[in-house]
C-alpha cells in the first residue's frame, strides 16, 4: 500500500476527501433522479431491497468484497483505495438525507444531470490526487492484466453482470443507466486533466474513458 509521502500533500489530501464526498453526493443525486442508476449502484439498490441496511452500508460491503477479489489479482492498493471503499457509501447516505424526493420529471432529470457531472468531477479529483484507484477500477484493470482481454471487454462484462444481478434483485435500470455508460467516460477524462496533481519528474495521467468508475 502506498503511503502519504510525496509532494503537494497540502492539495492532494483535501482533494481526495472532497472527491470522495462529492462522488457519494453524485450517486445520491442520480438515484433520486429515478431514471436509472450507474451499474454498480443498480447492484447496491437491488441488494438494499432484500437486506435491512442502508444503500451506503451495502455499498461499503460490496466495495470490501471487490477489494478481496484484488488479492488473487495481485493488485496494489493505496490509501485512496481504502478511503474510497469506506467513505463513498456513507457520503451517498448523507446525500439521501439532504436531497428531497420528487415526482416532478424535469427536476428528476436535473438531479440526474447534476449527479452525473458530480461523479465526473469527483473522479477527476480523487484519481488526480494520486492515492490509488477505486476498488472497481482496480478490479477491472487487474482482470485486464491477468486475462489479457481488452479493457473495454472486461469493463463491459463486469458492468453487464452487475446490472443484470441488480436488476433481478430490484435495482433501477433505465435511460439514466445508458446515459451514464455513454457520458461518464468523457466527463471523467475532462476533469482528470483539470485536477491531476503531477509530482515532480512524472508525466500527467493519461485518463482512459473506459476506466472511470470507483
Amino acid at each position: 500500500m502506498r503511503d502519504l509521502s510525496g509532494r503537494r500533500l497540502w492539495r492532494r489530501i483535501p482533494q481526495l476527501m472532497i472527491g470522495l464526498f462529492l462522488y457519494g453526493l453524485g450517486i445520491a443525486l442520480m438515484i433520486r433522479g429515478i431514471i436509472g442508476a450507474a451499474p454498480w449502484d443498480v447492484l447496491s439498490q437491488g441488494l438494499a431491497t432484500h437486506i435491512p441496511l442502508t444503500f451506503g452500508t451495502i455499498t461499503v460491503i460490496v466495495s470490501g468484497i471487490v477489494l478481496l477479489m484484488w488479492i488473487p489479482l495481485r493488485q496494489r492498493m493505496g490509501i485512496g483505495t481504502i478511503l474510497n471503499a469506506l467513505l463513498v457509501g456513507p457520503s451517498a447516505d448523507v446525500g439521501f438525507l439532504i436531497i428531497p424526493v420528487t415526482d416532478v420529471l424535469w427536476i428528476r432529470v436535473i438531479y440526474f444531470a447534476l449527479g452525473l457531472t458530480a461523479v465526473g468531477a469527483a473522479t477527476g479529483l480523487y484519481i488526480g490526487a494520486r492515492f490509488g484507484p477505486g476498488p472497481r477500477d482496480g478490479l477491472m484493470t487487474g482482470l485486464h492484466r491477468v486475462t489479457g482481454r481488452p479493457i473495454w471487454v472486461v469493463r463491459t462484462a463486469l458492468e453487464v453482470t452487475v446490472v443484470a444481478i441488480g436488476w433481478l434483485l430490484g435495482g433501477n435500470v433505465g435511460i439514466g443507466t445508458v446515459a451514464f455508460a455513454l457520458l461518464v467516460g468523457p466527463l471523467c477524462q475532462y476533469f482528470m486533466r483539470i485536477f491531476d496533481v503531477v509530482p515532480q519528474g512524472e508525466k500527467p495521467l493519461q485518463p482512459r474513458t473506459d476506466a472511470v468508475e470507483g
